[in-house]
């Protein structure tokens, strides 16, 4: 059993994926860690790395090599200025120079020193490997997997076996959707408050709190930054940027200087059916279209996934109940990140493993599941919420135009969003009792399908759209 906590579902990072950008950048910083703690990084004066499969595929429309030379430079995903980076890039381009860490500065040319190789190594789809020559002559070199969500791993999984360890003291151990039901009814609580007992156990409240409030405001700040953003995506498939026309056309007059003054100015707006579509839509849209630029979203559970959860949060928020406070918030990251972990420990979260159904599928059902709580479902309903979403994105290919995140990557999420809230309702309409799949199942299901599934569906951008619509289409 794997202890994977809700802030491991939900991380803070940049744009515009998480297993091709945020994977190689932390996989950047974690092999100048390994140099550190080797006592070699000092000695090091020459740098090359190896991008292999999907992220050689797809690499340069996802930031993979921008990625890679951000986290050598030492540079927290988590806190840089992302409007700082075209800069950054385009000194050491025309430098020809890297500063490793911020500390040691040596020659270094993204063009001829990041290398994009076609195969696809046996470990996992997405793999690179960092290589250094020391000032003694002596080549060292390591390799590291970006799984989907941000996770990176050695092939050794030295992290997980750490994370193993963590996980006995976890007080309620989960594997699967059945162990969570289990806890639940026999402790008469609801999934948040198992999964809370679970955070405790890591962290203090206060610190989860703070996590947790930090989440939102990234959620609520992409949100804003992608309704107020007017113009084209980057990339050369000259995406017009669509929240920003839609928000311009669905706000109403009262007026707003910040996201949270925003979130009332939304709730005085006109609200029948196609109103609520186009808002959520809306929501969903600007986060992937400010992730699409390099810009911060959190990953939840990925970076193409990053608009789903935000969107129907804030539906929640300016639809559902007007009083909606942290506490809500709390209660759905919580679930939201619970359900997400199950679909990691018993299936993937990796488009380059298992095509678009585990990061759009898995960022719906975790919505779904989520917002189930919070409307007053069971935590039978939370599950089979959650199941529904799934079961209607089993089978959903990555094929990704140009290699960029953008079609049809954003509308996914906006599709993502607006399903999650349908199997919501259905599942608060029906007794649990009643369903046919339950969760378990339908994780066992997509993993099975994610193992069936062609190679050229699971984000390589040789099959699909991918190939059926080109650059120079657009």
């Amino acid at each position: 059993m794997e202890c994977i906590s809700v802030f491991d579902m939900l991380k803070i990072g940049v744009g515009p994926s998480s297993s091709h950008t945020l994977g190689p950048w932390r996989a950047g910083r974690r092999w100048i860690a390994e140099l550190k703690s080797n006592k070699v990084f000092e000695s090091v004066t020459v740098i090359t790395v190896d991008l292999f499969g999907s992220l050689s595929l797809t690499g340069k429309g996802h930031a993979t090599d921008i990625a890679v030379i951000l986290g050598l430079c030492g540079y927290d995903p988590q806190t840089i200025d992302v409007s700082t980076i075209s800069s950054i890039i385009d000194t050491i381009n025309t430098d020809k120079e890297l500063i490793i860490n911020n500390e040691i500065r040596i020659p270094f040319d993204p063009k001829t020193q990041i290398i994009f190789n076609r195969e696809f190594k046996e470990f996992h789809p997405n793999g690179m490997t960092f290589h250094a020559i020391l000032n003694n002559g002596e080549k060292i070199s390591s390799s590291f997997y970006s799984i989907g969500g941000g996770f990176v791993v050695q092939e050794e999984r030295k992290r997980k076996e750490k994370k193993l360890e963590k996980f006995q003291y976890f007080p309620l151990p989960i594997q699967k959707a059945t162990d969570l039901l289990q806890y639940c009814t026999s402790q008469n609580k609801k999934v948040s408050e198992i999964v809370l007992e679970n955070e405790r156990s890591l962290r203090s409240d206060d610190e989860i709190n703070n996590r947790i409030a930090q989440v939102w405001n990234t959620m609520l700040e992409s949100m804003y930054i992608g309704c107020h953003t007017e113009g084209t995506l980057p990339g050369g498939l000259n995406v017009r940027r669509r929240a920003y026309d839609t928000h311009k056309k669905l706000i109403g007059t009262t007026p707003y200087n910040t996201p949270t003054e925003w979130i009332e100015s939304i709730r005085d707006t006109e609200v029948k059916f196609r109103q609520i579509l186009k808002w959520v839509s809306c929501f969903a849209l600007a986060v992937n279209e400010v992730n699409a630029s390099l810009g911060r979203v959190v990953t939840a559970p990925t970076n193409g996934s990053a608009g789903v959860i935000p969107a129907v949060m804030m539906y929640y928020m300016v639809i559902e109940n007007h009083d909606a406070n942290f506490d809500d918030v709390k209660q759905f990251m919580l679930v939201a990140g619970e359900i997400g972990s199950l679909f990691k420990k018993g299936a993937t979260i990796s488009a380059a493993m298992g095509g678009c159904q585990a990061e759009i599928g898995v960022s719906s059902a975790m919505a779904a599941g989520a917002l189930t709580e919070l409307m007053g479902g069971t935590p039978d309903q939370v599950l089979m919420a959650s199941e529904i979403a799934m079961e209607h994105h089993l089978g959903l290919t990555c094929d990704p135009i140009g290699g960029l995140v953008q079609v049809p990557c954003i509308e996914r999420n906006a599709m993502g969003a607006i399903k999650a809230i349908n199997a919501c309702e259905m599942a608060l309409d029906t007794d649990a009792a009643n369903a046919k799949v339950p969760l378990d199942k339908v994780i066992e299901t997509m993993w099975e399908t994610a193992q069936d599934m062609n190679t050229k569906y699971k984000e390589t951008s040789e099959g699909g759209l991918a190939i059926k619509v080109s650059l120079s289409d657009c």
